[in-house]
């Protein structure tokens, strides 16, 4: 983990750098025009943290930048009529969430055939540099989901039989279905270190609304009490052990993972209910696509990727991380 924060570090370090030759410099005629699109709607917690980067770094590089949400949670029609906004208005560069390769990368080579910059950030197209993006910017997600089941798996109990469930929060699309990879893999490698052990895995559609999520995996719970461990694909873990609490069931009784550590995940950390948490730095994924696109248009360099990281927090480090990790 130190590893990693060193990595980031330093990246925001570099970035801050950057960001301080660049004010030293006169300022330019016209501002860059970066437009930032993705598959959620204001509501979304972590997404309040990659806006936080981004109106930084566009006030930092003197950019005229908008975020446009989607109407309704996980909406790739909503996503997709704002990238062709950002297209009409002829921005200079759009970085968006690939969350679903066959419908926004058509969109994303309109963008690009028009000679438009476009970066992806969050979430990668599964075709990568074919999507029409130059860059990503974000977590790996199959390394991430291997490093919390790793994570999660030293907590299992000494004995007994193993049962988890996955909460594939959106069914399809390509973050929510690597990190139950990475998940998987990781399981699967405990299952080989342990071949006396009963280890059940099975996956539900929990959904990307925490009262939705809460509702189907107590659900799962009630019909398996013997449940043993729960990942959930983003942070509706929340709300599990939320209701884990009001029904007065021991904290840890299940154990609860997830990614992105957010307020109410840092709360029912705190109190026990989730034990591990992997976050994906937000805050650099709103920040460094404009550095790159003020260094590829003003210096005319080329765009690189970044994975803005996989580092695993404790309810010992999570409160500390989100105030790293705005």
């Amino acid at each position: 983990m130190s590893l990693i924060r060193t990595i980031a570090g330093a990246t925001l370090a570099a970035a801050t750098a950057v960001s301080v030759m660049a004010t030293s410099q006169p300022a330019a005629a016209e501002s860059l025009t970066i437009v930032f699109t993705h598959h959620s709607s204001v509501s979304n917690s972590f997404w309040r943290g990659v806006r936080t980067g981004f109106d930084q770094a566009c006030e930092d590089y003197n950019a005229d930048c908008q975020m446009l949400f989607t109407n309704t949670e996980g909406s790739i029609p909503d996503q997709i009529n704002n990238i062709r906004t950002a297209i009409a208005r002829q921005a200079d560069a759009i970085v968006t969430a690939i969350a679903n390769d066959e419908a926004i990368c058509p969109v994303i080579k309109e963008a690009s055939d028009r000679g438009i910059i476009v970066l992806a950030s969050n979430v990668d197209a599964v075709s990568g540099e074919d999507c029409g993006r130059l860059s990503y910017l974000g977590q790996n997600f199959v390394d991430a989901g291997e490093v919390l089941g790793r994570n999660t798996a030293e907590l299992f109990p000494a004995e007994g039989p193993i049962r988890i469930l996955l909460g594939i929060s959106a069914p399809g699309q390509t973050w929510s279905e690597e990190r139950a990879k990475g998940i998987e893999n990781a399981i699967a490698a405990y299952k080989a270190a342990n071949p006396d052990r009963e280890v059940t895995v099975e996956r539900i559609d929990s959904g990307t609304d925490l009262a939705v999520a809460a509702e189907r995996v107590i659900a799962y719970y009630d019909a398996h009490p013997d449940l043993t461990a729960y990942f959930d694909m983003g942070f509706w873990e929340a709300s599990v052990a939320r209701v884990l609490e009001e029904r007065g069931v021991e904290a840890g009784k299940v154990l609860l993972s997830g990614f992105d550590v957010i307020p109410e995940v840092v709360e029912y950390m705190d109190k026990g209910y989730i034990q591990t948490v992997v976050n994906q730095g937000p805050y650099l994924q709103g920040y460094l696509p404009v550095v790159q696109v003020h260094l590829m248009k003003k210096q005319a360099q080329p765009a690189w990727s970044v994975d803005t990281g996989r580092g695993v927090f404790t309810p010992e480090t999570a409160r500390a991380a989100l105030e790293t990790f705005k």
